[in-house]
């Protein structure tokens, strides 16, 4: 499987940007929902150069598998079985119908639910394809509610409009929820004010293997959404809840980023760690934010993590905007 971290994510963010003018340049997504962009110009959209997505399928233990996109957008999972493919995330707007050729072509089988990790649109976008086609859609209560209303992601600038009714999940939990399906146990269990507030890890407990959503992110720096109610504090304790149900022999598949194991999952804890310890340190010497940015206190993650999605500085911004609040 390709490494997503290889993927710039900023320009998944830019594309998804133009997606309301028409202009996304990952499909053909003339009436999915995205974040609305009132700048976008029919110019704009003749400019854009059509990027095709292309589907790598990868099985990552017994009947469960992954689908990552070349848009770098998040990882969806599939529980496969008697029942039809249960889904892990739906990719980008407007990829819905794309992301369904390829499960049939793979698979042979239409899917037949929809579980959320949460609700950003990189996770929810093909909802309303397969919410039209007459697909269960499953989420937490809060992801539920921030999609039905639309919302201002802060730390990146962009507004995102209301889903259409479609398109929101029409089953929905506070605490856990568990699935006797397709020859698994599947147990679905919030984390809280993690990377939002309505954070579901996905728990295939036969197969031993977790779909963290967002939680985790493997090989990039993670974005922390604090207009979401999400925390470096609640990441941290979103892990340690994650490593609890977890052994040497657990594959996980983090919300962006290639399959990892336990291993793995000790090492990006590490990251999270040192990286809220140093702001903390930080903050309390009464350094300012602009004297921090100075400082670099990330320097040896900064190669590794931050050459993808979030750079140095925007990652440092948001440690500092949720530690100092």
């Amino acid at each position: 499987m390709a490494s997503l971290s290889s993927i710039n994510l900023q320009s998944l963010l830019a594309a998804t940007l133009m997606s309301a003018g028409l202009g996304i340049a990952i499909a053909h997504p003339s009436h999915a929902h995205g974040p609305h962009h009132s700048h976008s110009t029919d110019t704009q959209v003749a400019e854009a150069a059509p990027q095709p997505v292309t589907f790598t399928v990868q099985q990552v233990r017994d009947n469960v598998y992954v689908i990552s996109g070349s848009n770098g957008a998040g990882n969806v999972g599939v529980l496969m079985g008697d029942v039809g493919p249960i889904l892990i995330d739906s990719q980008m707007p407007g990829l819905g119908s794309n992301l369904n050729d390829v499960i049939m072509n793979e698979f042979n089988r239409r899917p037949t639910m929809v579980i959320n990790t949460h609700w950003h649109f990189d996770h929810t976008g093909g909802n309303e394809f397969f919410g039209a086609n007459g697909m269960a859609i499953v989420a937490h209560t809060n992801a539920r509610d921030r999609m039905e209303r639309g919302q201002v992601i802060e730390p990146l600038d962009i507004t995102i409009d209301p889903a259409p009714a479609v398109a929101l999940p029409v089953v929905t939990y506070t605490e856990s929820m568990t699935f006797h399906v397709n020859g698994d146990t599947t147990q679905l269990f919030h984390v809280g004010n993690a990377h939002t507030d309505g954070d579901a890890v996905v728990h295939f407990q036969k197969a031993n293997v977790i779909h963290t959503g967002d939680v985790v992110f493997n090989g990039l720096y993670p974005f922390i959404d604090l207009s979401s109610n999400g925390s470096i504090n609640g990441m941290i304790a979103a892990v340690e809840q994650i490593l609890a149900v977890t052994n040497e022999d657990t594959k996980i598949i983090p919300g962006h980023g290639p399959l990892m194991d336990r291993e793995g999952l000790l090492e990006y804890y590490t990251l999270l760690t040192t990286v809220r310890d140093r702001m903390e340190a930080a903050i309390a010497q009464g350094h300012s934010l602009e004297t921090i940015l100075g400082m670099k206190l990330n320097a040896d993650y900064d190669e590794t993590h931050g050459n993808a999605f979030l750079s140095p500085e925007q990652f440092a911004t948001i440690l500092y905007q949720d530690l100092s609040r």
